[in-house]
């Protein structure tokens, strides 16, 4: 490719959101005549990517910290990096990325396109901490060009507190102005744009439709088999999962419970707790996994118990394409995922008996039923929530930002 051709940047802070979320949309950039660079800390993920051309860089990300040194140092990084390169365009995705990206790409007269993948763990801090990082996030999106949003609860919090001004252009943008005062170039304009997207979309033909296993009603006949796939976190609502699991083995003895992903450095309690379950038979921690897809094809249902600030689930999606029911809460990014009592259950997040009611009601219907609920999730999520949706998005506002 030429080294004339556009460059997109994207940004983001694991390397699952490359190779799980992306990766077909770094394709089509490529397909398409972009040259593109990934800004992303290092993760075995990258292993998997090794057949796509792109220019690499890895930067010292501490997701959850808070340390102002180590957050200076990433935007210096970050406009270190975009002066070397020079992008036509940046997509920042994760909050960290979002926000000090954002404001490199700002300040060197970039165009920036946000993705909200949801605000995270934001929303359960305290009063005061929220308040700095939501206004973080409202001055950088303020200044972009492009916000995209995958559930309209983030859209419908952004447009009323300010984040994005849609065709409001009464405001100075303030970073752009900074850089138009000093050196020149493009003069400066709000965002004028914002989308709902289907998330991140889901690869429908990855994840196709696995023939579902024969199951008993969890007190005879073959074991009834959930799963929780994601990340070990107190937020993603893996106390309430755990507390089922128990209610649920102690009168159901047929059934398993599996939990896939890495646990998070901060909650390494669980490392414990999870192996002391294992002994047991109650949970069983089957680590961070490469492919996720021989574990689903097993499983009869995905739970999802999260609270967390969800953009919208692919775990979810992925469960669903794949022809699996789904149980989870009725938090934003996660509900829009289910036709309730179609595709799935929804309960109330938080709620450990609503949960396992959930889960005895699915345990009492025969097997035929919950094959149904299964091939019709995989109906609907086809239909609204494919991954070329937010690629032929993203190719479109990118191509009126760059001509």
């Amino acid at each position: 490719m030429s080294e004339t051709a556009p460059m997109v940047a994207l940004l983001t802070n694991n390397d699952d959101d490359i190779y799980c979320f992306r990766k077909e949309l770094i394709e089509a950039f490529i397909g398409n005549g972009y040259r593109v660079l990934i800004s992303c800390p290092y993760g075995e993920k990258f292993t998997l990517m090794k057949d796509v051309p792109y220019i690499y860089d890895d930067p010292v990300i501490d997701r959850r910290g808070t340390s102002v040194v180590a957050d200076t140092k990433l935007l210096i990084h970050y406009i270190s990096l975009f002066r070397k390169y020079r992008p036509a365009v940046v997509l920042a995705y994760t909050a960290k990325p979002n926000v000090y990206g954002s404001m490199a790409a700002h300040l060197l007269g970039i165009p920036v396109i946000n993705n909200v993948t949801g605000f995270g763990s934001v929303l359960n801090e305290s009063a005061i901490k929220q308040k700095i990082i939501m206004g973080l996030f409202k001055f950088v999106y303020r200044q972009s060009d492009c916000i995209m949003f995958q559930n309209s609860t983030n859209m419908k919090l952004a447009v009323t507190s300010g984040m994005v001004t849609g065709k409001d252009q009464s405001r100075k943008n303030v970073l752009r102005s900074l850089k138009y005062a000093l050196s020149g170039g493009k003069k400066p304009k709000r965002n004028e744009d914002y989308f709902l997207l289907p998330g991140s979309g889901v690869n429908t033909d990855r994840f196709s439709y696995l023939d579902y296993p024969k199951g008993g009603n969890g007190k005879s006949g073959e074991r009834i088999v959930f799963n929780y796939i994601g990340r070990i976190l107190k937020d993603k609502g893996v106390d309430d999962y755990i507390e089922a699991a128990k209610r649920i083995h102690e009168e159901y003895p047929e059934t398993e419970f599996n939990m896939l992903g890495f646990i998070e450095p901060t909650e390494i309690h669980y490392e414990k707790e999870l192996k002391d379950l294992e002994k047991e038979g109650i949970v069983y921690y089957r680590g961070s996994q490469k492919d996720v897809r021989p574990f689903i094809e097993r499983a009869h249902a995905i739970i999802h118990p999260s609270t967390y600030g969800e953009g919208m689930s692919n775990v979810l999606l992925e469960n669903a394409s794949s022809g699996r029911p789904i149980i989870t809460t009725d938090n934003p990014g996660c509900k829009e995922t289910v036709n309730d009592g179609r595709t799935g259950m929804i309960y109330h997040g938080g709620n450990v008996d609503e949960l396992t009611a959930c889960i005895k009601k699915f345990l009492s219907m025969p097997n035929s039923e919950r094959e149904k609920m299964g091939r019709l999730g995989r109906k609907r999520t086809a239909l609204n929530f494919s991954r070329q949706i937010v690629i032929d998005i993203y190719l479109d506002e990118i191509g009126k930002l760059i001509q």
